[in-house]
């Protein structure tokens, strides 16, 4: 599997910049291999809290309560929990709750898995169904400009927006890389 500082990019410490810059208070997230990095430096960050879920959904009862409270969130996961927040979404989208999402891509560029196809080829055209803007990240030197600019869109437009993080960046598992962990 490739390395996130793929290319010698750092694209991690990037995003968690641009986080901070953003003024991202709470960071939410199921654990993901693809987002490893990103979480630990949210996690030692003692600006930010760091909520792990159960599900998806729960991370926008978060972002909602956040952005009620007066903080900034940001969700952090996998393509293929995409389709767990599905209904959630109208919630964001009706009340115009700024929504950032990180999201990690599965089922595209050497997928190893096949239960993770179908969801991963869904994602973007699921999101943009439920009004989500969608920006793809397909190079590391493509990935913290995407998110400072989802984060702008989010809190300026009161919108969800998606980073798609390709698989090209994150890499790419193997059933052998599975087994050994």
């Amino acid at each position: 599997m490739n390395a996130p500082r793929a290319a010698g990019i750092d694209w991690p410490l990037q995003v968690h910049g641009a986080l901070k810059a953003a003024g991202v208070s709470l960071v939410s997230y199921v654990p993901d291999a693809g987002h490893k990095r990103l979480i630990e430096l949210c996690q030692a960050d003692p600006s930010m809290r760091s909520v792990v879920l159960t599900t998806e959904e729960e991370g926008l009862g978060l972002a909602t309560g956040a952005w009620l409270g007066g903080e900034r969130s940001v969700l952090l996961m996998q393509s293929s929990g995409v389709g767990n927040v599905i209904n959630v979404l109208g919630t964001i989208k009706e009340c115009r709750i700024p929504l950032p999402m990180i999201i990690t891509m599965r089922g595209e560029y050497g997928e190893f898995n096949p239960w993770q196809i179908p969801m991963g080829q869904a994602t973007p055209g699921v999101l943009e169904a439920m009004g989500v803007i969608v920006q793809p990240a397909l190079e590391p030197q493509a990935v913290a400009p995407a998110v400072d600019a989802a984060l702008r869109l989010a809190f300026n437009g009161y919108a969800a927006v998606a980073v798609l993080i390709s698989q090209r960046v994150i890499g790419i598992k193997s059933f052998q890389e599975q087994a050994a962990q």
